[in-house]
């Protein structure tokens, strides 16, 4: 566990960031939950109103009634404190893989922000019982399949509702646990949840939208990546700087578009027009990078709204009105906009892996490398034929490429009807965002691959009896990335230092243009 260095996390009335859900998902904050009395009692007032109403033996749907096309099933009242376990124990059939640590926290901080606006009719214990396994790192086991996003993902939130019950199993203190033994471990008496506490914690978009949260950190930090990387490949390739002219930008204004041109600018130290160089003009993996960056850098504030709002927004059904004593019934369940969102951040992504992936095929080929070794072999002349450098990973960049490629196919177009057309439109908002995290995996691959052959061009190219001094900011990232990863002279096999550049890139270990 990291420990803490930033102020706590309070889940209540105030808004979070997606910063404060990466900062949660990767243990750096502490969490708690609004404490004053007001807030309190506002979240308990919408819970005794359901009480009322079953008192009066009202008609409220997954409360005294079955679900989805089963909410023309009475449930008698005898029946009532049964019908949430029996919500989450035939949701119980996920598949696939399990999320991970960081994903489960996300999904975990998703759904407690969205039930403290006090409308989803749950008590406070329910609230505090959810920030305590934050708090303490307890992780419900989650198979990432079986979610059509709406409504709202189900099967894999009935994993949440069942451990915060005592049932299932949890990750906690590095190894599996019955989540009943976590319980009695630590003192703790497994909730028995009350009519609407089920459906409140399943009925919602938390999968989709913790995953989401932490593909826009990716995203954003692998823009600036993929910028630097652009700039060694500038160098590398003695390419043309004016392509980032200030004045050309200004002509064409994509405010994302002009922010990468500048920090491309920034990189290569170009204050003013330089001298005409042999080459007017790069080819496009060069000359077009702000273009095809700038679409990414231009996405993020509009991306960065649908996810926030979904974030803070209570998305389960019915909505509780306490103050109005109205119960009302919806569809907020529905991902529509997470799914739009991830869709489009996986084309977005995408496509920064083919750009690089296109680099990265210029930087092997001695036809247009313009002077650099055939496959950045570092190689002395007489052990040239043996040495083959670059090669195979410019191979393995091509197949993640074309593999992210394929991904961006939109999810949200494939809604299928389900539960006997009750749900016959669905947003497949949990598909979109897990393509897009595969995609981002992808692409951070591509982008490891063409950071460690950037560098050995920029290397191979300071051995030139002409070489330049690079700019400061690329000194400083060539200086840097030479500690871990050396150049390559005789051939070895570079999986190590892939996967160690990967795990840069997960900790967004260099600083760049933010």
């Amino acid at each position: 566990m990291t420990t803490p260095t930033l102020e706590p996390v309070t889940f209540g009335e105030l808004p979070l960031r997606i910063e404060d859900v990466l900062a949660l998902a990767n243990r750096q904050v502490p969490t708690q939950l609004q404490g004053d009395p007001a807030y309190r009692e506002r979240i308990a007032k919408g819970a005794r109103f359901l009480d009322s109403l079953l008192d009066k033996e009202g008609v409220i749907y997954g409360v005294t009634t079955g679900y989805g096309d089963s909410c023309v099933v009475a449930v008698p009242l005898h029946h009532v404190e049964a019908l949430p376990r029996h919500l989450y124990t035939f949701h119980g059939c996920g598949l696939g893989k399990l999320l991970d640590a960081q994903a489960t926290r996300a999904v975990l901080a998703a759904r407690l922000q969205s039930l403290c606006h006090g409308v989803s009719g749950v008590r406070v214990e329910l609230l505090e019982r959810l920030q305590a396994f934050l708090e303490h790192d307890i992780l419900p086991l989650i198979p990432e399949e079986g979610s059509v996003g709406a409504s709202g993902d189900l099967t894999p939130l009935s994993y949440v509702a069942a451990t915060l019950s005592g049932e299932r199993e949890v990750m906690f203190r590095g190894e599996r646990w019955q989540a009943a033994d976590v319980h009695r471990e630590l003192g703790w008496e497994p909730l028995v949840l009350r009519p609407k506490e089920a459906l409140a914690l399943m009925n919602g978009t938390a999968v989709m939208t913790g995953l989401a949260c932490l593909a826009y950190a990716r995203a954003d930090y692998l823009l600036q990546l993929a910028t630097r990387i652009t700039a060694l490949n500038v160098v590398a390739l003695q390419g043309n700087p004016e392509h980032f002219d200030e004045r050309l930008f200004a002509t064409k204004p994509h405010p994302g578009q002009m922010q990468v041109a500048a920090w491309l600018r920034k990189d290569l130290a170009i204050d003013a027009p330089t001298a005409p160089l042999h080459r007017l003009q790069d080819r496009y993996s060069l000359r077009c990078a702000p273009h095809v960056l700038g679409v990414l850098a231009d996405s993020l504030n509009w991306l960065r709204s649908f996810i926030e709002i979904e974030l803070n927004s209570a998305n389960d059904n019915p909505i509780i009105d306490a103050e109005a004593e109205r119960v009302l019934h919806g569809g907020h369940f529905y991902g529509g906009h997470i799914a739009f969102a991830m869709d489009s951040l996986k084309n977005l992504v995408a496509n920064v892996a083919d750009l690089l992936d296109r680099q990265l095929a210029l930087l092997v080929d001695e036809r247009y490398n313009h002077g650099l070794p055939s496959n950045l072999s570092g190689a002395t002349a007489d052990r040239a034929m043996l040495n083959h450098g670059f090669k195979a990973v410019q191979i393995g960049t091509s197949a993640w490429t074309a593999e992210a490629l394929k991904n961006t196919m939109p999810a949200s177009v494939f809604s299928r009807s389900t539960e006997c057309h009750n749900q016959d439109k669905v947003s497949m908002g949990t598909i979109a965002a897990r393509d897009a995290i595969r995609v981002l995996e992808l692409t951070e691959q591509v982008a490891a691959a063409t950071l460690l052959a950037a560098n050995q061009g920029v290397w191979l190219r300071s051995k030139a009896e002409d070489a330049r001094p690079l700019p400061p900011a690329l000194a400083a990232m060539h200086e840097e990335l030479a500690k871990d990863f050396p150049p390559v002279i005789e051939d070895r096999a570079l999986e190590g230092e892939l996967r160690l550049c990967l795990k840069r890139i997960a900790e967004q270990h260099w600083r760049l243009h933010a």
